[in-house]
């Protein structure tokens, strides 16, 4: 049955640097040529800013149309998001961009309140499933990932992935959620998140993850420092898992209210 091979980036982003941070990311990737997909962090463009008046660009802006031409080069799926203007809104939006130009958008739901992300970004209201190469995936961004009704698996999907900019002061609920959503889906779980220090002074340790549908660490990517690594999860796994454990049969059903 089909493997996937998911390359996360752990980058050190420049604060608010649009022009730098598409330029490291690239010489992180460069000689990545085994991956389906690449996923960066939340707002891999800008880091966590609130500057959104400054920072945000069309839906057509360069930093989609580069992540449009990196899907081409590597012959993979690019999955980040970024600061969105559209019309009167805007969106803190998650990008799914293939190699044939395809794109899928997912914008944030919950809204960061700690940092007043409410008051500068509009929430999202549909959650997203992308079928690629036989998987099934379910991206969400960042704070997301504490609230359990949004990333359950009523939805069949193999794979849960999270783009984010977690603080380290958080990471034990970063590392502890993300093992939560694996193993009460009974699903791949995929957290990727930055390192180093934003521009509001607080430190990212990165602690970026591929979790197996039992919430084992699968991944070895190390905390504290950029780096790269490419993982292969398995859906005969995944399937041998469910099987054993067909927890899923038993779970609830429920109606999100918006």
């Amino acid at each position: 049955m089909e493997e996937l091979r998911v390359c996360l980036v752990q980058p050190k982003l420049i604060w608010e640097d649009r022009t730098q941070n598409p330029a490291l990311l690239y010489e992180m990737v460069k000689d990545i040529d085994q991956a389906d997909i690449i996923v960066l962090p939340e707002l891999f463009s800008t880091g966590f800013s609130m500057n959104v008046e400054e920072l945000a660009i069309s839906p057509n802006g360069d930093a989609v149309k580069w992540m449009e031409n990196l899907a081409k080069e590597k012959d993979a799926a690019i999955v980040g998001s970024l600061i969105i203007r559209e019309g009167d809104n805007i969106y803190n939006r998650l990008y799914w961009v293939e190699p044939d130009g395809v794109k899928h958008t997912y914008d944030k739901r919950h809204l960061f309140t700690l940092a007043g992300e409410e008051k500068r970004f509009t929430a999202g209201k549909s959650r997203l499933i992308v079928e690629y190469k036989g998987w099934k995936i379910m991206p969400l961004i960042c704070y997301d990932l504490r609230f359990p009704v949004w990333s359950r698996n009523d939805l069949g999907y193999d794979l849960l992935l999270y783009v984010a900019n977690w603080p380290a002061i958080r990471n034990y609920p970063w590392k502890q959620l993300l093992m939560a959503r694996a193993i009460e889906n009974i699903s791949y779980v995929v957290g990727v998140n930055r390192v180093g220090e934003d521009g509001n002074g607080y430190w990212h340790s990165g602690d970026s993850a591929v979790l197996n549908p039992l919430g084992e660490k699968i991944s070895r990517l190390k905390a504290e420092e950029p780096g790269v690594e490419v993982v292969s999860i398995s859906k005969e796994i995944l399937m041998e898992t469910r099987k054993k454990f067909a927890f899923l049969n038993d779970r609830d059903d429920f109606t999100i209210h918006l």
